[in-house]
C-alpha cells in the first residue's frame, strides 16, 4: 500500500499545500498503482495520462507561486461515463455509442477543473447506468477490491473500486435510482446523492427528473469537501436549485439532535439477516449516543412500479433507434427492460406519474415529525460477479433486488450511503440515512458521529 492511499482529501491537500510532495508526485505513485490495479479489478472506461500529467504540473505551478486554488487542487480524481468531460469520449458503457470526444464539460466537471482537480480519466457504469451491479457490453467486468469475486455494484461502479481500492481519494459519480449508495454499501465507502437539483446536471439525461451527481469517498467529511465544490445552480439544468450551497463540512463535525426514524424493511422490503443484524446494531448504538429514534413501517407496497416507468421509458425513448435496429448491441437485461417499459401506454405512463407525487406527498409528511430516515442501504453484503442479482432475489429486477434506494430517487431527498461495519462473513454492511428536503446538513451530521464513534 502506499502512503498515499488512505490519505483524505484533507490530509492531501494541507501536505501539497506545505509542499511535502507535489503534485506531480503525487500522480506518479498513483500511476503505479493503477498500473497494478487496473488489470485485475477494471475501473477505466477512458485513462487519460498525458492530460492527467499535463493538469498536474499545472497545479504544481500554482502550489509552487503560492495560488493554490482549494482543497481539490492537485489531487486525483475520476468522472463516470455517463458525465460529459471535454476531449474524452462519453461511451455510456455501450457499444451503440460513438468513441468520439465530446466537446464540453459538465458543469460538475467544470467546477472540478477551476478548483484544480487533476481528473484521470473516465470510470466504468454499467449500460447507461441501467443495472445495480458493475459490467457493461463495452468496458466489460469491473470487480470489488474487497473480493474480486464479487461486483463493486453500480452503476457507478468503477467510481466505488477506484475508491475502496485507495486510488483516488473521492471519484464522481450518478445516482438515477441508486447508482452512487449500491456500490458504496457494497465497496464499504461512504456515497450520497444530495438533495435533487444540488448538483447540476448538463448535458440534460435520458432520466431528467431523477438523476443525481455526487462523490463517493472513503468518509463524510471528504465527501463534504467535495460536494460543497460541485454543488450550485446553474441555469442549463432548469431543476437547479438557486440557494447558496450550505456548509456541508461544518455539518460534518457539529452533532445535531435529531428526531429519526429507522425502519429495517420500509414495511414492505426484505434484509438478509447479516444484514439486518449488522445494522441494527448500529442503531442501537446512536440510541446509546442519546439519539431519539422509533421504529417505523412506511409503505405497503414497493414503489418500484412508479420508478421503472419513469426511468426505463426515458432510456428506452434516447435508444429506440438502437433498440429497433441493431438490439444485439445492447445488454440482453437491459435490452428487456427497456422493451419492457416502452410497451406502457400513454395512460398507464401518466398513472404513473400522479402516483409519484402521491408518493412523495406521503414521504413528505414523514419529515414533518422526522428529521432523518435510517434504513439498510442495501439487502445484501455481496454480489456474485456474473450476476444481474443476488442469490436469492431472482424474482427481482436487475435494479427492484435493491429495493430501499429508488424510492429516494422519486422524492429527491436527499440520500447517503453510510458503512456501519462488517457481517458476520466479514463483507460491508451499510445504512442509508436519507434526509428531509434540502437537509444534507443533517445527514452529514449524523454520519460525522457514527465515523467518530468508530462505527464505520
Amino acid at each position: 500500500m502506499s502512503e498515499f492511499s488512505k490519505m483524505s482529501v484533507a490530509d492531501l491537500s494541507r501536505e501539497l499545500g506545505r509542499k511535502a510532495f507535489s503534485p506531480t508526485e503525487l500522480l506518479r505513485d498513483v500511476l503505479q498503482r493503477y498500473e497494478k490495479l487496473e488489470p485485475e479489478l477494471n475501473m477505466f472506461a477512458y485513462f487519460d495520462r498525458e492530460g492527467a500529467l499535463a493538469q498536474a504540473k499545472a497545479s504544481e505551478r500554482r502550489i509552487m507561486h503560492g495560488e493554490k486554488l482549494g482543497e481539490l487542487d492537485g489531487i486525483p480524481t475520476s468522472v463516470k461515463d455517463l458525465i460529459a468531460v471535454k476531449n474524452m469520449p462519453m461511451r455510456f458503457g455501450s457499444k451503440s455509442s460513438s468513441a468520439d470526444p465530446v466537446a464540453i464539460d459538465a458543469p460538475a466537471v467544470e467546477r472540478l477543473r477551476a478548483a484544480g482537480a487533476v481528473i484521470l480519466g473516465k470510470s466504468t457504469t454499467s449500460e447507461f447506468g441501467c443495472k445495480a451491479v458493475g459490467d457493461s457490453p463495452l468496458s466489460g467486468v469491473t470487480r470489488n477490491p474487497l473480493d474480486p469475486n464479487l461486483t463493486p455494484g453500480g452503476s457507478s461502479a468503477g467510481a466505488a473500486a477506484m475508491v475502496a481500492a485507495g486510488l483516488v481519494p473521492y471519484a464522481i459519480g450518478t445516482d438515477g435510482g441508486g447508482s452512487i449508495r449500491i456500490p458504496a454499501a457494497l465497496t464499504g465507502i461512504f456515497g450520497i446523492k444530495a438533495q435533487f437539483g444540488r448538483v447540476p446536471v448538463y448535458p440534460v439525461s435520458a432520466t431528467p427528473t431523477l438523476a443525481h451527481v455526487g462523490p463517493l469517498t472513503r468518509s463524510p467529511e471528504d465527501a463534504a469537501t467535495v460536494l460543497g465544490v460541485i454543488s450550485g445552480f446553474d441555469r442549463r439544468d432548469p431543476f437547479s436549485v438557486r440557494e447558496s450551497v450550505p456548509d456541508f463540512n461544518n455539518a460534518v463535525s457539529q452533532q445535531r439532535d435529531v428526531r429519526i426514524a429507522w425502519s429495517p424493511t420500509m414495511g414492505f422490503g426484505r434484509v438478509d439477516s447479516d444484514v439486518a443484524v449488522c445494522t441494527a446494531a448500529a442503531v442501537a448504538r446512536l440510541e446509546l449516543l442519546g439519539y431519539n429514534i422509533e421504529q417505523v413501517d412506511l409503505l405497503d407496497a414497493d414503489p418500484i412500479e412508479m420508478w421503472t416507468s419513469e426511468f426505463y421509458a426515458g432510456v428506452g425513448t434516447r435508444l429506440r433507434g438502437i433498440i429497433d435496429a441493431q438490439p444485439e448491441l445492447l445488454d440482453p437485461a437491459v435490452l428487456k427492460v427497456l422493451q419492457q417499459a416502452l410497451q406502457q401506454e400513454m395512460q398507464s405512463y401518466y398513472e404513473s406519474v400522479f402516483a409519484r407525487y402521491t408518493f412523495r406527498e406521503k414521504m413528505r409528511q414523514v419529515f414533518d415529525k422526522y428529521d432523518i430516515l435510517l434504513t439498510p442501504t442495501l439487502p445484501v453484503s455481496g454480489v456474485e460477479v456474473g450476476r444481474d442479482v443476488p442469490e436469492g432475489y431472482e424474482d427481482k429486477s436487475i435494479v427492484s433486488w435493491a429495493m430501499f434506494t429508488y424510492p429516494f430517487n422519486l422524492t429527491g431527498n436527499p440520500a447517503a450511503s453510510m458503512p456501519v461495519g462488517l457481517t458476520s462473513n466479514g463483507r460491508p454492511a451499510a445504512l442509508q440515512v436519507v434526509g428531509a428536503t434540502f437537509d444534507e446538513a443533517s445527514i452529514f451530521s449524523l454520519c460525522g458521529a457514527i465515523q467518530r464513534e468508530g462505527m464505520s
